[in-house]
């Protein structure tokens, strides 16, 4: 059984270490979860809400040791970790257990009845970026559904999540109901997917490796849910103050080092104010402090790896080589810390405004008119998420109807202040979606009765 070593990004040591679990372990944690699957089933949907909102207290009794190892493990600042990987992951438990509350769990029409019921055994695979709250919204609903779920977080960040899992089984959830495997994807992931037992794969992570996992499952006949990635649009409109709005759009799109699947990094302007909007996006992003990430003064951590940070500098390089614009030197730190990047002069169709880079990198992308811009935004592969900025609501409501995105976010909200919205995109992002009563129909089958 190998070793997996976690080495934090922050100064190269080593923080934690998990055992892979081996094939056959995998194999076994399903079968012990499909065993315990009718049981759970049984459990009345508001003893399973009670067993989500127990969960909750104690993520927020556990908030600074979460916190704290997810920092260590993967650079997050300790601010945001407690923000998006305790007090997030506490909202988005009630507020499943709500919904799983107030879902139509049997309705009743002319002739039939439809009962929603569990899917059975979900195998979850979670990504490292968002460690503990990527398991929220795939275990919250699937466990609130009535299905038993074994869980592979990413090798990159496992602390989190096992201390996630200790905590729901705690809370009430049955060990056997909730597995825990640890390993890497090509591994202890495609076990996992491929073993027998398994009704429902829900996987967070890159294209490439969801278009491998969605037809592993799909030769088994085995319903799946993908959320990948995106190359998200800021629209910004004409009518607002853009010494107000491109100073929050920029600090958005560097979130988490831009290690975020929704981060707006296309920022889409109009044309005739460029030069104010590149004053202001050089200036947002020259003020961002890039350090260690338990100093409550950091706003971008480093990045997950050094292999990551060569990734996002070769996005850079590349770019630059083919014209784009700097604003600002290009700072040059000690990998893998890497400094905010925008770049002007962009061609829509270059590299650098079509792929998902994953790094603080924006890229800013003049338009002429309302419908240029939403030809803009949704000239990509990708659609999870779009914003918008302006101060008309009825053209808001207008180019948001265009926008092919899962999510379309205005003047600023951000998702995780809405933990009962679908989650999930267009196109390359994905298929289905996370948060309320949308998660949970994920992890339901339908079942007609007719009479």
């Amino acid at each position: 059984m190998d070793e997996i070593q976690v080495i934090s990004p922050v100064d190269g040591s080593v923080v934690a270490a998990v055992a892979e679990t081996e094939p056959a372990g995998v194999r076994t944690t399903v079968a012990a979860a499909r065993a315990a699957a009718p049981a759970w089933g049984d459990v009345p949907v508001a003893d399973r809400a009670a067993i989500l909102d127990r969960w909750a207290q104690a993520v927020l009794d556990a908030g600074d040791e979460i916190a704290a190892v997810t920092s260590a493990e993967m650079g997050m600042p300790l601010a945001l970790a407690r923000v998006t990987q305790v007090e997030l992951v506490a909202a988005v438990l009630q507020n499943t257990a709500a919904a799983a509350r107030d879902f139509p769990w049997l309705q009743k029409h002319d002739g039939f009845e439809v009962h929603h019921v569990p899917a059975g055994v979900v195998a979850a695979i979670t990504p490292w970026n968002f460690p503990v709250y990527q398991c929220a919204t795939k275990l919250a609903p699937a466990l609130a559904a009535g299905c038993a779920v074994v869980l592979k977080p990413s090798e990159l960040a496992p602390t989190g999540p096992t201390r996630f899992v200790e905590l729901a089984i705690a809370a009430g959830v049955p060990a056997a109901v909730f597995g825990l495997v640890h390993g890497r994807g090509p591994t202890v992931g495609e076990t996992l997917v491929t073993a027998d037992g398994v009704d429902v794969v829900s996987f967070t992570g890159s294209v490439a490796v969801g278009s491998k996992v969605g037809a592993l499952a799909g030769a088994a006949i085995r319903r799946v849910a993908l959320e990948l990635g995106g190359k998200s649009a800021a629209v910004v409109l004409d009518d607002v103050d853009l010494d107000e709005v491109i100073p929050r759009a920029v600090r958005a799109a560097f979130v988490n080092s831009g290690q975020a699947c929704n981060a707006p990094t296309r920022l889409l302007y109009p044309r005739a104010s460029a030069d104010r909007v590149e004053a202001l996006a050089a200036a947002a992003a020259s003020a961002l402090r890039v350090g260690d990430p338990s100093d409550p003064a950091t706003d971008l951590g480093p990045l997950v790896s050094a292999a990551q940070y060569e990734r996002v500098r070769g996005f850079v390089d590349r770019a630059m080589a083919a014209g784009a614009r700097p604003l600002g030197p290009v700072a040059e730190l000690a990998p893998p810390y890497c400094a905010p990047v925008v770049l002007a002069d962009v061609e829509r169709d270059a590299e650098v405004a079509r792929e998902e880079v994953f790094g603080p990198v924006l890229v800013l992308l003049p338009y002429d008119d309302d419908a240029d811009a939403i030809a803009v935004a949704n000239d990509t592969d990708y659609g999870l998420s779009a914003e918008i900025w302006g101060a008309d609501p009825a053209r808001i409501a207008a180019i948001a109807a265009r926008l092919r995105a899962g999510q379309v976010k205005v003047n600023g909200v951000r998702t995780r202040t809405r933990p009962g919205a679908p989650f999930g995109g267009f196109g390359k992002s994905g298929v289905g979606r996370e948060l309320g009563e949308w998660g949970l129909l994920e992890f339901c089958e339908v079942k007609a009765v007719l009479a």
